[in-house]
């Protein structure tokens, strides 16, 4: 059955506009930025100038330029350009940025979509050249919604699975699932996403600490813990790099402590957070019915959902997401904003599971607790929307 996704629509609608900007759509590989930009096409239906980027050796701004000149040149009065992995090119912003002030002034009949795989180069480049000159869509992991009505998954698949429209025909045969998700997936993230794209001294040492984080999902770990399970591990500032690199791609983040007025309290020991549950579960030797027989791991693959999907759901400009622990007491995440600031508690079914959140309700009386699962929203529930719709206070 067909199925486009949100951010098509919002695209589209972009691009037609009278005072249009540049559209970029951010988000992981393999969640369907080249298919909705295709999808884009088709509704518009104007002449189109497409390329990628995605090769070994990066192009050069000239790159930009060739493609850009070649859809001045398609018949139309309106014609779109789309351009993927725009990171990739190098110098791409300021040679956007000179064609695109080019266009305005001239009034041209060129409309352009970014697309790009790392936050952190793409989102660079914006902040350097092309302030007030694009929108940007986030299209990100898919969440149970998309792949319940995508693929007739169940809550407890979606966890499991996570959210891969590319793997989903694999699910029934699961060692071919994990060999996919983990060669053609992850391992092509940290390549091309990563290690291409940034200086990394050790990359071995990043592909183990990725490996340990899967090992740990929506747990806390000190780096001087981690630098007791890594050969060759450096310091704890490496650590630390290398883990928000990981965070860029999409892949996994390192939540850090919340200190009221500080918002995360940088240096802490992190909370590992992946994504997207396929990273985890692609890794982890368990089938889909031993990880449900096991109630601890069941337990941390519905916790990790929970937190990737605040992750791919809120706006990192506007909110923050962090956790909270004082000797034994623990929040599983403070979702902040500002001076609000909601203490979620993930009722799983774990085993031996510190509840923090009388604790944390003493120390921050202003914050707003919020249970999830376990006689509190439920997780079909929470799984089904936007975070919003639970955190907006306003």
């Amino acid at each position: 059955m067909p199925f486009s996704r949100n951010t098509v629509a919002e695209v589209a609608a972009g691009l037609r506009s009278r005072h249009t900007v540049i559209q970029v759509v951010i988000g992981p590989r393999q969640v369907g930025k080249s298919t909705a930009a295709a999808e884009v096409e088709g509704l518009l239906g104007w002449p189109t100038r497409s390329a990628a980027a995605d090769d070994a050796l990066p192009p050069g701004p000239e790159w930009i330029e060739t493609h850009w000149q070649a859809a001045r040149s398609l018949p139309g009065r309106r014609v779109l350009l789309v351009l993927d992995e725009i990171q990739k090119v190098v110098g791409w912003s300021g040679v956007v940025k000179r064609l695109w002030d080019e266009e305005v002034k001239t009034r041209g009949k060129v409309r352009v979509l970014l697309l790009g795989s790392s936050a952190l180069l793409v989102q660079k480049g914006l902040s350097e050249s092309l302030a007030g000159r694009f929108f940007l869509h986030r299209c990100m992991h898919w969440g149970w919604q998309e792949c319940r009505d995508a693929f007739g998954w169940t809550l407890p698949q979606w966890i499991f699975f996570g959210g891969y429209p590319g793997a989903a025909p694999w699910v029934r045969r699961e060692e071919q699932w994990r060999r996919y998700v983990a060669d053609s997936l992850v391992e092509t993230a940290i390549s091309r996403d990563v290690l291409q794209m940034q200086t990394v001294a050790k990359p071995a040492l990043l592909r183990h600490l990725f490996g340990l984080s899967a090992a740990f999902p929506a747990q806390i770990l000190s780096y001087n813990k981690m630098l007791g399970q890594l050969h060759d591990a450096g310091n704890t500032t490496t650590l630390a790099g290398y883990l928000q690199l990981l965070g860029t791609a999409f892949l996994v983040s390192g939540l850090e402590l919340y200190s009221a007025g500080q918002g995360r309290k940088r240096g802490s020991s992190p909370k590992f957070v992946h994504w997207n549950n396929a990273l985890v579960s692609a890794l982890a030797r368990r089938s889909f019915s031993q990880a449900r027989a096991d109630a601890a791991w069941w337990g941390r693959l519905v916790e990790n959902a929970v937190g990737g999907w605040l992750l791919n759901s809120l706006s990192p400009t506007e909110w923050e997401v962090g956790y909270w622990r004082k000797a034994n007491a623990e929040v599983d995440f403070v979702v902040s904003r500002g001076r609000e600031a909601v203490a979620i508690e993930v009722k799983s079914g774990r085993p031996g599971k510190p509840d923090g959140m009388a604790a944390f309700c003493r120390a921050y009386p202003r914050a707003r607790p919020l249970i999830i699962g376990g006689g509190g929203l439920p997780l079909e529930d929470f799984f089904a929307s936007s975070p919003e719709r639970w955190l907006d206070q306003r």
